[in-house]
């Protein structure tokens, strides 16, 4: 997070133009798909507000605690919702990553006279783990596959043209990669 101005901005769009592209996809007729995209739509304009340059905005030190709380409480909705499908996890692991983060930014001036400003380094290699291996399933999984006439993928929700913003499987997939990716990008600056 706050790391060069061009890569920070660069960040800030990504994450910006995910989250609300997530908004979009809220307007689905399916309410599992609108949950989720509601909470994507949190992690990405979150993730946006923490990658702005310092240069640029430097957030008073109550917001850091703020966006803690903020997304501590993210990560309990997605253990709640987690009860129905395994698939919030990943909500869960994002919020506690983002809460993660928040901590140790608020604690970064005086970390770092102390030697821990990049927070705990085993968390940050096991996220680094997680949100590289998770990048590198979902970008596979983005990969057409072609499929037999008649035979299994050639019919399926809401794909074809017709399709609203939220029923977009492909779409949904590319947000959760650039999200994924923009996750990796934060940890490594830590």
């Amino acid at each position: 997070m706050h790391g060069p101005g061009s890569s920070g901005w660069l960040l800030v769009a990504l994450c910006a133009a995910t989250g609300a592209y997530c908004l979009l996809r809220m307007r689905s007729s399916v309410e599992e798909q609108r949950r989720a995209a509601g909470d994507e739509a949190l992690m990405g304009f979150g993730m946006a507000a923490m990658a702005v340059p310092t240069a640029v905005f430097t957030p008073p030190a109550w917001a850091w605690p703020l966006w803690a709380a903020v997304f501590g409480a993210a990560g309990v909705h997605g253990l709640w919702a987690a009860r129905a499908s395994a698939r919030h996890l990943h909500h869960v692991v994002g919020a506690g990553a983002m809460a993660y983060m928040a901590v140790v930014m608020a604690a970064g001036p005086r970390a770092a006279h102390h030697g821990t400003a990049a927070g705990i380094p085993a968390l940050t290699a096991a996220l680094l783990l997680y949100f590289t291996a998770y990048v590198l399933v979902t970008g596979a999984r983005l990969v057409p596959v072609p499929a037999v006439a008649g035979g299994p993928g050639s019919t399926g929700p809401r794909t074809g043209p017709g399709a609203g913003w939220g029923d977009r499987p492909e779409l949904a997939r590319a947000c959760r990669l650039s999200m994924g990716i923009a996750m990796v990008a934060m940890l490594l600056t830590m």
